[in-house]
């Protein structure tokens, strides 16, 4: 059992709480399997009723998963990498379609990988304090974790703008969104996982009487726009409609978007839009397993995680550098199935 996550039966309740404040509680392996076999022993365990995740110190929930590790071993042979996306891809899968209740507290940072642990609970509960975004287009990478199911989801365009732009929500914006399930102020948060321990069965109550007014989502001032100008097709499409609208906020948008990784936005935009018709989560997750597994040791995840991550000097040469050198037959093999024996299985 790693120390990184604590794991413990706490009245009715089995509570997972996330242990690695310097890193903000960025998955590793080890954070990752200790939590499926948490839930795998609980599952049949009649004192476990329900299940609570949340962070045990520190200013974020989860900021995703060990990225450094990931381009380490991408830059390498991969298979560490590939171990860590299939464990955490099998613990999504496991709370996607867990049997008993489980409660997600996302007060603060929940990003990447913090993302993939809350949005398959029943209550997704946030606070004042959640930032919540899929910004794997910057580092490379794309919005996994089944950000493919969840953006695919959201109402209009949403999916699109969140997939491509990496544009941080807040808590009543995931409220708005269906993201979050209820909106909690933070000091609320230790009397709702106490009243929830003692009585799950009053999960649904007790969070109601905690819930507070959220603030007017920010985002919706915005929806027309996001709904037209990410309407396309086409990463090109969308930088196309941006450019000739014209106005600041497109502009905004179109000068994140020249940040990004070329390769990036293209795997999110086809990932969110295949997303749609994807029939099961588990048909989701080996989809984006075989993205990842090529993705990890692409040159831009790993140019991009030593530009924003190991130097910082925020300035990653993206290889091809432009939407037009990354040809639909790139595109088509990230996405191509894995053979039989390496493709991704739930636990």
């Amino acid at each position: 059992m790693t120390s990184e996550v604590l794991i413990q039966v706490e009245g009715k309740a089995g509570r997972i709480r996330l242990n690695r404040p310097k890193a903000i509680h960025a998955l590793n392996t080890g954070m990752c399997r200790a939590m499926l076999d948490a839930l795998t022993a609980w599952r049949d365990d009649p004192a476990v009723e329900i299940v609570l995740i949340d962070h045990a110190e520190g200013r974020g929930f989860c900021a995703g998963g060990d990225i450094r590790m990931i381009a380490e071993s991408g830059a390498g042979d991969g298979s560490l990498a590939r171990d860590f996306f299939r464990v955490e891809y099998q613990l999504n899968h496991a709370l996607f379609t867990y049997e008993k209740p489980v409660v997600a507290f996302m007060d603060g940072i929940t990003m990447g990988g913090g993302v993939g642990i809350s949005q398959p609970a029943k209550f997704r509960v946030a606070t004042e304090n959640a930032k919540f975004a899929m910004p794997e287009t910057g580092i490379g990478l794309f919005p996994d974790v089944g950000g493919g199911r969840y953006l695919s989801r959201l109402p209009g365009r949403m999916g699109e703008y969140l997939a491509l732009t990496g544009h941080r929500l807040d808590g009543a914006e995931c409220l708005a969104l269906g993201l979050a399930s209820h909106f909690v102020p933070a000091e609320a948060l230790e009397d709702a996982k106490t009243r929830i321990a003692a009585d799950p069965a009053a999960v649904e109550a007790v969070l109601a009487d905690l819930s507070a007014p959220a603030p007017e989502p920010r985002i919706a001032a915005h929806r027309a726009e996001i709904d037209r100008l990410f309407a396309a097709d086409t990463v090109e499409g969308v930088i196309a409609a941006l450019e000739a609208d014209g106005g600041e906020w497109a502009q905004k948008q179109l000068a994140t978007l020249r940040t990004k990784s070329p390769q990036s936005m293209k795997v999110s935009l086809r990932l969110v839009r295949e997303g749609r018709a994807k029939a099961s989560f588990a048909e989701e997750m080996a989809q984006e397993y075989a993205i990842g597994s090529r993705v990890a040791q692409s040159h831009d995840f790993i140019e991009g995680v030593r530009a924003l991550i190991v130097d910082k000097d925020n300035a990653p040469q993206w290889k091809p550098a432009t939407l037009e050198g990354v040809t639909d037959a790139t595109i088509d093999a990230i996405f191509a199935p894995l053979p039989e024996g390496e493709a991704w299985a739930p636990l």
